[in-house]
């Protein structure tokens, strides 16, 4: 037992690390303090806490994803989905939203992708423990990418809140696309009555795979920091980021 713990709990950690440093290289223009990615990734970590008593509370009522269709989904979406993307929304938003670091669309990506990453990594831990090696190699590939490319379509919005306006709405956007996609993973994986409809799970995790890059080269081309872009861009940001603070 053991040894086993001692193989998967490294394997669980890697994919976190492995993607906060993809995220990092993406910031191809303006790389964000050390320090604070640090605190997100950590702050996303303990974030965790909250997610779980909510999903153990329903547990004890008698909401999961064993009790059919209509329960799975409701637990999907409303329990699991919204529990976890509110948990590392409230980091990014009360932590680090208006910290000064913070000046171009981008940044919201990134901030995002690492309390997320600190929020998977401590799951995938705790699922390394008490599953396996096998559960774990086959997280590194799908639940991790998960929360990486949800935390990307949060991200993604609330970059755009802060420096182009319409706060509530773009808020409101990143949250909805983020449970979306999390919420339409779970259903799928979690419901038994259609076993065959667990590949949408992987359909789901491509699609937004896919969707995640178009969001990352769409702040990156517009980036205020592109050499490409007019120097009046990074006045546009910042004048926008004063008015939204």
């Amino acid at each position: 037992m053991v040894s086993i713990i001692l193989i998967a709990v490294p394997m669980a950690v890697a994919p976190g690390i492995g993607l906060s440093f993809f995220i990092y290289f993406k910031d191809k223009f303006e790389k964000e303090p050390f320090r604070l990615l640090r605190n997100c990734f950590l702050f996303g970590a303990v974030s965790i806490i909250p997610a779980i008593i909510i999903e153990l509370l329903s547990g004890f009522a008698g909401m999961d994803e064993n009790k059919g269709v209509l329960t799975t989904f409701f637990y999907a979406f409303c329990i699991v989905a919204v529990a976890e993307e509110v948990c590392k929304y409230v980091v990014l938003r009360f932590y680090v939203y208006k910290n000064a670091a913070f000046n171009e669309p981008f940044d919201g990506i990134v901030y995002a992708v690492m309390i997320s990453m600190g929020f998977a990594t401590v799951e995938n831990i705790l699922y390394a423990v008490t599953s396996g090696v096998g559960t774990t190699v086959l997280r590194m590939f799908t639940a991790v990418p998960l929360h990486a490319v949800c935390a990307i379509f949060m991200g993604y919005f609330i970059g755009k809140a802060k420096f182009s306006g319409r706060v509530p709405l773009n808020i409101a956007k990143g949250l909805f696309f983020a449970v979306l996609a999390h919420g339409l993973y779970d259903f799928f994986l979690f419901q038994k009555n259609v076993p065959a409809l667990g590949i949408l799970s992987f359909v789901t995790l491509g699609a937004s795979v896919y969707l995640s890059f178009v969001a990352i080269n769409k702040h990156q081309k517009n980036s205020p920091f592109n050499n490409r872009n007019s120097g009046n861009m990074i006045n546009d940001s910042a004048n926008a980021g004063a008015e939204t603070n």
